[in-house]
């Protein structure tokens, strides 16, 4: 006698399951050895450094303001939603992180909920360093399956 429907379905799943990540939560830091700097582009680092996983750490590092001219301080805000994240609406955002945060070993965020964490720094004249397109990424952590 052969074994039947249900226990082949669930040595299937047991079988699919094994196959999927079987790592630890990770520390990341955001945009690799550049850090959280003007001029990168984070939503394409992002892209290529996904998927996120549940209680991943993402680390922001930046260096503190100058008295260069012009000054490149940084900070990190959560946008609460899609639309402000596209159009770099501030108004409903959290700072996660001010213009000193980022030095030494950064600014972490735990990614502890699924949900989109739509990320953007903060800084220059009109948020600039969101509205040029670059200053800003998506993060959607995946479940481990551990």
């Amino acid at each position: 006698m052969g074994f039947g429907y249900t226990a082949k379905a669930f040595i299937l799943l047991v079988a699919f399951a094994s196959t999927l990540a079987h790592t630890k939560a990770k520390t990341i830091v955001v945009g690799g050895s550049a850090g959280w700097t003007y001029g990168f582009n984070y939503t394409k680092w992002a892209h290529d450094n996904c998927p996120f996983y549940f209680k991943d750490t993402l680390v922001f590092k930046y260096d503190p303001p100058t008295n260069t001219t012009p000054p490149h301080a940084h900070s990190v805000y959560l946008l609460p939603n899609l639309w402000s994240w596209i159009k770099c609406d501030f108004r409903r955002a959290k700072m996660l992180a001010n213009t000193t945060q980022g030095t030494g070993d950064g600014f972490g965020v735990v990614l502890n909920k699924w949900m989109p964490y739509y990320f953007a720094c903060g800084e220059g004249p009109n948020h600039l360093h969101c509205n040029n397109g670059t200053m800003k990424f998506i993060a959607w952590p995946f479940w481990r399956w551990n």
